[in-house]
Formats: structure tokens, sequence, C-alpha cells
């Protein structure tokens, strides 16, 4: 038992060396081969590296050799340039030198040629002295003298010349502003057509009753009386069916009146005092329709920045008349006129259509100030702060001054065109004719006066006088006298200028 178990022992450590043994051949044999594995990959790696750096080599040569070609061929470029460049050059210098040599030929040609050209002038100054000479001697006159007798006929030609053609340069000019001022005003008539009423200088006022007469003229006529009083108007009650009449030539204290009435009327209680409390409340209410009236004008017009007073003014010029037309409406109307006729002519459109809008200004107060409406107006303007030459336009639109620009003498036309439209003023052409002559009747009435002539619409009147039978005193009498007679004879609107002319001549003949 012993000797297997020492049999079986022996067996095990054989069999373990000789697996230990063949265990380290097996790891030598395989340790060999990574070893020839690793080598044969490290050679495989070298011969990649080489046949790279072969590769970069090969293609590094051909790089530098394509740059040095490359560089060679911008050589050979630039060489050509410049070859091209220098034979260029080389042109413009020939060429330079062709010129140089044409210049040198022409300015040796100048030269003979202003040789001769001394020679010809000095011949000819010789021949000019001795023509001269012989001329002096001819007509006995030396060179100044003739001189002067040349450039005085030259200078009579030439006005001459000068004054037929300002004449034709004049005509032409006036047909051409003819022409012109009458398409322009044309234009404005069309572009400005309005509808024009006349108005009276009485109001009436419709009734409810006839018997309502009888309350308003009140007790023994006290209620008329307060009502007449209280308004400053005339106050007619005739056989007129249900409607009485207030007359007066203050058109604001007839509006008033009317208003006054129509609220007592109403309410039915007419008596002195509750007639006084309507009065002063019906003049708040117009005095506040006349100031909406006045800024509704400057509103149509497009004036802006006017004072208040002014506007007050315009809104008053609402119950004004002249001739039956109504002058808020003709202020209005005049503005725009003067405004388009402005913008036609290239002036100034908004003096334009200020100057129309208070042309009239003054017609608003002509019941408490006296002098010409135009004038009085101008004064008003100058008191408000109205720029210079819209007081201009104001003053000069009926010629009672000179216009000092195209704006004024463009409201002036406006005012006439506004005026003479067919309808808008009530007076006929026969009572104008016959008021016309009346004024010239009366002037020539008068011992002494040769001529008279009624202009600006009968606002003046111009008279000749013999100045033998009457002299420069006498003449200023002589105005007196016919403007005293006019005031008692006449019936006209605002003011007459009287103008007495006397003028002296001296008469001969050379026979």
């Amino acid at each position: 038992m012993n000797g297997r178990l020492l049999q079986l022992l022996v067996e095990v450590v054989v069999i373990g060396l000789a697996g230990g043994v063949l265990g380290f051949f097996i790891s030598q044999y395989l340790n060999q081969t990574r070893l020839r594995q690793r080598q044969e990959r490290a050679e495989k790696l070298i011969a990649e590296a080489e046949a790279k750096a072969k590769e970069i080599e090969f293609q590094a040569k051909n790089a530098a050799l394509k740059v040095r070609e490359d560089a060679e061929a911008e050589l050979d470029r630039r060489r050509q340039e410049l070859v091209k460049q220098e034979e260029r050059l080389q042109e413009r210098r020939d060429s330079l030198d062709r010129r140089m040599d044409n210049l040198e030929r022409r300015e040796r040609q100048l030269d003979q040629r202003q040789s001769k050209l001394d020679k010809m002038q000095n011949e000819t100054q010789e021949m000019y002295d001795k023509q001269l000479q012989e001329l002096e001697r001819i007509s006995r006159m030396d060179r100044e003298e003739a001189k002067q007798l040349i450039l005085e006929m030259v200078e009579q030609s030439a006005r001459q010349d000068a004054a037929r053609i300002i004449r034709e340069v004049e005509a032409r000019a006036q047909e051409e502003a003819d022409s012109k001022a009458r398409e322009v005003i044309t234009l404005a008539i069309q572009r400005c057509a309005s509808d024009q009423v006349s108005e009276t200088t009485v109001s009436t006022v419709p009734l409810p009753s006839d018997e309502m007469k009888g309350r308003i003229i009140g007790r023994g006529g006290r209620n008329i009386r307060a009502i007449e009083s209280a308004t400053g108007v005339d106050l007619i009650v005739d056989d007129t069916p249900e409607a009485v009449t207030l007359s007066s030539f203050d058109p604001v204290r007839r509006e008033v009146a009317r208003v006054a009435l129509t609220k007592l009327i109403i309410d039915g209680r007419i008596h002195p005092a509750r007639i006084e409390k309507l009065v002063e409340k019906a003049q708040q209410e117009v005095e506040a329709v006349i100031r909406e009236d006045g800024e509704r004008a400057a509103l149509e017009v497009g004036i802006h920045g006017l004072h208040p007073e002014l506007i007050k003014l315009l809104g008053r010029l609402q119950y004004r008349t002249s001739y039956g037309q109504n002058v808020y409406l003709h202020s209005i109307e005049s503005a725009h006129l003067a405004g388009i006729m402005a913008s036609e002519l290239g002036g100034n459109v908004r003096l334009a259509k200020e100057g129309g809008l208070l042309h009239d200004i003054g017609k608003a107060v002509d019941h408490e100030i006296e002098g010409p409406h135009a004038l009085v107006g101008a004064d008003i303007a100058k008191k408000y702060g109205v720029a210079p030459d819209v007081v201009n336009c104001i003053a000069s639109h009926h010629a009672e001054a000179e216009p000092t620009n195209l704006e004024a003498v463009l409201v002036q036309a406006a005012d006439a065109i506004s005026g003479a439209r067919p309808g808008a003023r009530r007076e006929s052409l026969e009572t104008y004719i016959k008021r016309i002559k009346a004024l010239e009747e009366v002037a020539e009435s008068f011992p002494g006066v040769a001529q008279s002539y009624a202009i600006q619409a009968g606002r003046e009147i111009r008279i000749i006088v013999r100045p033998e039978e009457i002299d420069d005193l006498a003449g200023i009498e002589l105005s007196k006298d016919i403007a005293r007679k006019i005031e008692e004879n006449l019936q006209y609107p605002g003011q007459i200028k009287i103008v007495v002319i006397r003028e002296t001549r001296a008469v001969d003949y050379a026979k």
C-alpha cells in the first residue's frame, strides 16, 4: 500500500515536472512568437514610415519645383511688361521730340510772320498819319474836333434808336400787361363767384297779432319811448299788418333793438323795466355774435393773430351795408380775390388777404369818427399793431394815400371787382350818372371854373379854373365854397374830396 502511494506520488511529481518543463517550453515558444510578430509589425511600420517619408519628400520636391516654375513665369511676365513699358516710353519720347520739333518750326514761322506784321503795321501807321494830315488840311479841323463831331453824331443816332426801342418796348409791355391783367382778374372772378343780396337800413319784426302793437306802444306811449331810448332806433308802428319797423342808420343798434323786441314779444311782459333788462341782454348776445362773426371771417380767409378789437370790428361789418351790399361779405370776398390775384402774380398772398379783409374796417366806426373810412381804418389798424404794408393797403384802396406795394394795388382792384358785380350794389347806373352829373354841375356853377371831373366813383371832384380869373388865394376860397354847396344840396355817402387846379401857361410864337 505504501509502495503504491509512493509510486503514485513519484508519478505525480514526474507529471508535474514534465508539465512544468512543457509549460516553460510553451511559454518560450509563445514569447518568441509574440516577439517575432512585434518585430514584423515594427518592420512594417518602419517600411510604411519610410514610404510616407519618400512620398512627402517627393511632394515637397514637386511643390518646390512648381513654386520655382511659377516664380520663373512671373519673372518672365514682368520682364515682358518692363520691355513693353520701355517701348511705350520710347514711343512717347519720340512723339515728344517730334512735337518739340514742330513747335520750334511753328515758333520760327510765327517770328517771321510777326516781323512781317510789324513791318506792315509801321507802313500802315505811316500811311494813316499821312492820310490824317491830309484830311486835317482838307477839312481844316484837327483830330479832337473831328472826334467830337463824330461822337455827337453817334450819340444823336443812338438816342434816336434808344427812344424808338423804348417806345416799342413800352407799347409791347403795355399790351402784355393789359392782357395779363385781364387774365388774372378774370381768373380771380371765376374762382371766387358768390351770391349778392342787397340789404336795407330797416328791419321788420313780425307780430303774432295786431293787438301786440298797442302793448308795444304802452299807456301814453311809455313803452315805445322806453324802447327807442334804450336802443337808439326809431320804432315805426303803422298800418302794416302784424309787423312793426325798426329804422336806424346804425346797424348794430338796429340789430339789438330787433333781438330785444323779439324777446319782449315772446315774453309778453312789456314795460319799461323789462325793456331795459332785455335790451341789455340783447346787447350782450349781439356782442357775442359779433365776436363769433369776426372770428369766422378771419378763419375763413386764413388770417390768424389779429387783435381782439379788430375781430370785433370785423364782426360789426355783418350789420353794415354799402349801397345795399353787406360789407362783411364784401370784405371776405375782397380778401379771396386779392389772394388769388397775388398768387397768380407772385405776390405775398397772406398780405393781400389781410389787406382785403381789413380794407373796410373803418366802416365799422364811420358813425363815430369823422373822416374817410379808408384813413380811419388805417389809423385803427396801426393802433392795433397791424403790419405797415397792410395799413397801406387799407389807406390806399380809395386813393386817399399812395400804394407802396403790389398787394395794395391788388386790394384796390379786388374792392372794385367785388363792388362792381351785377346785383352787388343797389345803386343803378342811372342814379350813379345823375349823382356824378350833379357834382359836376355844382362845381361848374361857380364863375371862373373851366372844367370839372368827378372821379373815384364820386368820392373826388377835380376842378380846373381859368388862371386869368382865379388866383391862388381865390382857388382856396373856391374849394371851400364848392364843398359847402355840395353839403347843402346833395346827398352822398362818406365824404367828397374837392381839388382845385390852377395852371398858368406862357405861349409865344417864333416867326
